[in-house]
């Protein structure tokens, strides 16, 4: 999630004239409202976005299903089920053409939520705009860009490290040279929020990956140009409930980029040295219960990052309230929209320079997550930089979130609906559909059908040069941009030049983040402990849960939290990160002997990967072991898991962890027969 407005977006200084005067104050033009979307088809998904601009959306903000952020085609077998989900498919050249059909690309400001394949996607946009006429040199938007917080928050990386910062450094350097007015990197910090951050780690992290870049960048481009290419570099970030922290986050943000850009980089031009930013606000925060509340969650949270001129965003996308119940509808969209436009257009927020300029507590609180940001950032300096503390900055994220979900089961972080006051009305906002759209599961057989007939009448000879050619570029060190353009014009699909990338470069495995022995963290679960020991003994050795994350889902978060709560209660865990399929997950099931087996599936492809895993327990003589699941799951689709045999269901209301490992624990209790 991500973007950016291009430099000047706003009118600053521009004199404002009126009938009753010529001397009013100067009047910002507003940010870009986006909203992220994307969903089932390229067709469908240009219709919402055809009809987003005409409601007064002013920028494209992409969301691609998972498939096309892993480097898979849609009949890949780890994309089943996956396929349209969270986000739009986008095979080949084809597909973009559909999605961006009617939308003039020379006059659009898009912002792409892509990654691993940000090389690829921007690739196949430049070979739209120009077929539609545009001049590459004319298209502005964005890329997110971003590998090192896929590594350590959102998982849908494909190389290692290394070679991702130098396809990172690709994007960037062929935008200097080829299309400047795009945004080549988006640093996002989004989601290290969204894993637990804490502000300081949010800033250090973030400005840790924009060092990483620069440094990567700077042999490439010539001394006297570096200054623009340094101011090519966007963020995106995430904005929290507490919003006095997150707005003097932001101004902290601001003033050591420049302070960055100054002394590490010698960037004497104030306007290179700008934070430019785009916002989503968080997500995370969203509640299951008591949706409605969700509203007035998303409102604050803007203030945050839009009452500071100093720091003010200059792209938005605002989530909308039915996010943690599912894919929000065109409606859902349309009034998170409004929301941008009312406090732009309606109050006299604009019309004002920074409000808080001066303000002694707030320039405290700046002046010690600046502070506090700095010491991390030495730290992480000492560990070599932001690709070398990747582990480190993993399991520091995992402790944080724990440390949050701990404060919410305590109590000590108030969340209305959740911890306190629970009861309430029953939602008028949840109506017959569930408040939520659903895809048509047919979407994946349709998608999959053109992608037949794309490979059919594809040059196969043209084809292969291509590939050819874009793995000889890779394995050159050359700039992996221009072969890939060739690449996107023969018909190349996603899930072959991802492959090339994977023959040349390898796989990665990032890290959990989950320490395999028991912490500290006892407190308030002696008792668990005592039955997980009682449990241990009667099974004739330790309790063995397993956490599974099938599928291509990344958010990895809830699945590390269950892992360190089940550690510390005493039992013995096996979690291997994400990205597996249903056989591996159960062969490794079959290997460890596990008493439980959890799965953690958050991207809406629970049915037919929970069939699968089922099935093939069942194949594999598993069928007794309990099977309980985690995820963003309907009530309707948790009945029908229940029939299939899937012991317990937890959705994000779930929050209690110790009620799950006393599930588990249960679960795993020998009956008295078999005693």
């Amino acid at each position: 999630m991500q973007n950016s407005a291009p430099p000047g977006r706003r009118a600053e200084g521009e004199a404002q004239m009126t009938d009753q005067t010529q001397t009013q104050p100067a009047k910002d033009r507003p940010w870009l409202f986006r909203t992220y979307s994307g969903h089932s088809t390229a067709q469908a998904s240009n219709a919402l976005y055809r009809s987003n601009l005409k409601k007064g959306q002013t920028g494209l903000s992409v969301a691609f299903d998972l498939p096309t952020q892993t480097g898979y085609d849609s009949d890949h077998v780890l994309a089943r089920g996956e396929v349209g989900k969270v986000g739009v498919p986008i095979c080949h050249l084809g597909d973009m053409r559909t999605l961006f059909d009617q939308i003039p690309l020379a006059e659009m400001n898009t912002s792409m939520t892509i990654n691993a394949t940000a090389p690829w996607l921007l690739s196949l946009y430049i070979a739209v705009a120009e077929e539609q006429g545009a001049d590459r040199s004319v298209l502005q938007g964005t890329v997110q860009n971003d590998l090192i917080k896929e590594y350590l928050s959102r998982g849908t990386y494909i190389c290692p490290p290394e070679p991702s910062l130098r396809m990172i450094a690709d994007v960037a350097e062929y935008c200097y040279q080829e299309v400047p007015k795009w945004n080549p990197m988006n640093v996002c910090s989004y989601h290290l929020q969204e894993a637990g951050a804490t502000p300081q780690q949010e800033l250090a992290y973030a400005l840790a990956t924009g060092i990483a870049v620069l440094d990567a960048l700077r042999p490439r481009v010539p001394e006297e140009d570096f200054p623009r290419v340094v101011g090519r570099i966007s963020f995106f970030v995430n904005a929290g409930i507490r919003f006095v922290t997150e707005m003097c986050k932001m101004r902290a943000f601001v003033d050591l980029w420049d302070e960055i850009c100054r002394d590490r980089y010698g960037v004497e031009d104030a306007k290179f040295r700008r934070f430019r930013y785009g916002v989503q606000v968080n997500s995370l925060g969203l509640t299951e219960q008591q949706p409605e509340n969700n509203v007035y969650r998303i409102l604050i949270e803007m203030l945050a990052v839009t009452l500071s001129k100093k720091a003010r965003a200059r792209a938005v996308q605002l989530p909308a309230w039915n996010e943690a119940l599912g894919l929000p509808r065109p409606w859902d969209q349309q009034w998170s929209l409004r929301m941008q436009q009312i406090l732009a257009y309606e109050t006299d927020l604009l019309e004002y320079g920074d409000l808080f300029d001066g303000n002694p507590a707030i320039d405290a609180k700046v002046a010690a997550l600046k502070e506090g940001a700095r010491e991390e950032l030495k730290v992480l300096d000492g560990m070599g930089g932001a690709i070398g503390s990747i582990d480190y900055m993993k399991s520091r994220l995992v402790e944080s979130n724990a440390d949050r979900v701990g404060r919410i089961e305590r109590e000590e972080t108030v969340v209305v609906g959740v911890n306190r006051w629970t009861e309430a009305e029953p939602s008028p906002l949840v109506g017959e559909d569930g408040g939520i759209m659903t895809v048509d599961p047919a979407v994946e057989a349709d998608q999959v059908d053109r992608l037949d007939q794309w490979r059919a009448a594809r040059d196969e000879g043209a084809v292969r040069a291509a590939l050819d050619g874009l793995r000889e570029a890779a394995r050159a060190g050359d700039n992996i941009m221009p072969a890939s353009i060739i690449a996107a014009k023969a018909g190349v699909t996603t899930g072959e030049w991802a492959e090339a990338m994977r023959q040349v470069h390898g796989q990665y495995r990032g890290p959990t983040g989950v320490a395999a022995g028991v912490s500290n963290r006892a407190q308030g679960l002696e008792e668990l402990r005592g039955a997980v020991d009682a449990v241990s003994a009667r099974l004739g050795r330790r309790l063995t849960f397993m956490i599974g994350k099938p599928g291509l889902d990344g958010h990895s978060n809830g699945a590390e939290q269950i892992a360190c709560r089940a550690r510390d209660c005493g039992m013995a865990i096996h979690y291997e990160g994400i990205r597996l399929t249903p056989e591996e997950i159960v062969a490794r099931a079959g290997e460890e002997e596990v008493h439980v087996l959890g799965l953690s599936i958050l991207s809406g492809s629970h049915m037919p990967l929970v069939e699968e895993v089922l099935r093939r327990m069942r194949d594999e003589g598993l069928g007794h072991v309990p099977l309980i699941l985690g995820g963003i799951i309907p009530e309707a689709d948790a009945a029908r898991l229940r029939e299939m045999g899937v012991a317990r269901i937890y959705t994000p209301k779930d929050f209690a962890l110790n009620t799950i490992m006393q599930d588990v624990v249960t679960l795993a209790t020998p009956d008295e027969a078999a005693a």
